[in-house]
């Protein structure tokens, strides 16, 4: 426990916050270019073949990204975009890519449901 005069010499400091998506800079989103699509399990309790790729962003780093959703058509040199959010049982992925714009065609859930609707 430090004394007043301690306290006076060298005020407490606030910690610093940790920035979870440092390769969006700040931006909401940010788009990329595929360098690599691949498959990978999750940490211990789960059991999958999760689908992730590798991007190169336009801030020039390169991070791994989460496929969502059943089926993708991404494959090297699709041009992506991104956003923040965590995938809780694959360590060092910490972005998802956006279904819709860019190269990922968005999945249509209707189709699964009704065969009429089927576009």
């Amino acid at each position: 426990m430090p004394t007043v005069n301690q306290l006076i010499r060298k005020p407490r400091q606030p910690k610093p916050v940790r920035n979870k998506v440092p390769a969006l800079k700040g931006c909401p989103q940010r788009r990329g270019v595929c360098t690599r699509v691949y498959t990978t399990t999750p940490k211990k309790p789960n059991s999958a073949l999760r689908k992730v790729a590798k991007v190169r962003l336009t801030t020039g780093i390169e991070a791994v990204c989460y496929i969502p959703g059943e089926g993708h058509n991404l494959q090297e040199h699709s041009v992506v975009l991104i956003r923040g959010g965590r995938v809780k049982d694959l360590p060092g992925v910490r972005y998802h890519i956006l279904r819709g714009p860019a190269a990922v065609a968005p999945r249509n859930a209707k189709s699964c449901r009704i065969p009429s609707l089927e576009i």
